[in-house]
C-alpha cells in the first residue's frame, strides 16, 4: 500500500514472548498477542516526535501488558546509514511515498486510516524539510514564499 518506505527503517526493535505465551492458557494466546501488540502500539505512540505512527489499521483498546525485554539493532551497514540518513535523501524519498500512497488512494476505495497514515507522512515530512530549512540557516516567509538566508 506504499505506506512506508523500506529504504527508511533503520532499526528493528523485537519483544520476545517465549515465557509470557508459556503463561498463557492456549485459547488466550489470540488475547495475549492482541494486548502485547496495542502495548507496543501505545509505547511507540508515547514516544513519537509527533503522537502519530505509520500503521493503517485501526488498534482496539486493549489493557496494556509489562513488556519483556526488547532487544534493537540497527538493520543496515554503517556506509549506507551515512548515506541514507543525509536529509536531502530521506526528504526526496519521503516526498515519493507521500505521491505513491496518495495515488493508491486516489485508485481504490481506502480505510480511514490510511488516510491519516498519509497525513502522518505529510507531517514527517514537513517536519523533516523544517528541520533541513533551519540546519541550514534559511529562513522563509511562507505568506510570500521568499526563502532566504539568515
Amino acid at each position: 500500500m506504499n505506506v512506508l518506505d523500506p529504504f527508511e527503517v533503520a532499526y528493528i526493535e523485537v519483544w520476545p514472548l517465549d515465557n509470557l505465551a508459556g503463561k498463557a492458557p492456549q485459547n488466550g494466546m489470540r488475547a495475549l498477542l492482541n494486548r502485547a501488540e496495542y502495548t507496543v502500539f501505545q509505547k511507540v505512540l508515547r514516544e513519537s516526535a509527533l503522537g502519530a505512527v505509520l500503521n493503517e489499521k485501526e488498534m482496539a483498546q486493549q489493557i496494556e501488558i509489562e513488556l519483556p525485554q526488547s532487544f534493537k539493532k540497527r538493520i543496515i551497514p554503517d556506509a549506507i546509514y551515512t548515506q541514507r540518513k543525509h536529509p536531502d535523501v530521506r526528504i526526496a524519498r519521503r516526498a515519493t511515498t507521500i505521491a505513491n500512497l496518495a495515488r493508491v488512494i486516489s485508485e481504490r476505495d481506502v480505510s480511514d486510516g490510511l488516510r491519516r497514515t498519509l497525513l502522518t507522512q505529510a507531517r514527517r515530512l514537513e517536519r523533516l524539510a523544517g528541520q533541513r530549512v533551519q540546519e541550514l540557516g534559511i529562513t522563509a516567509d511562507l505568506k510570500n514564499e521568499k526563502p532566504r538566508r539568515a
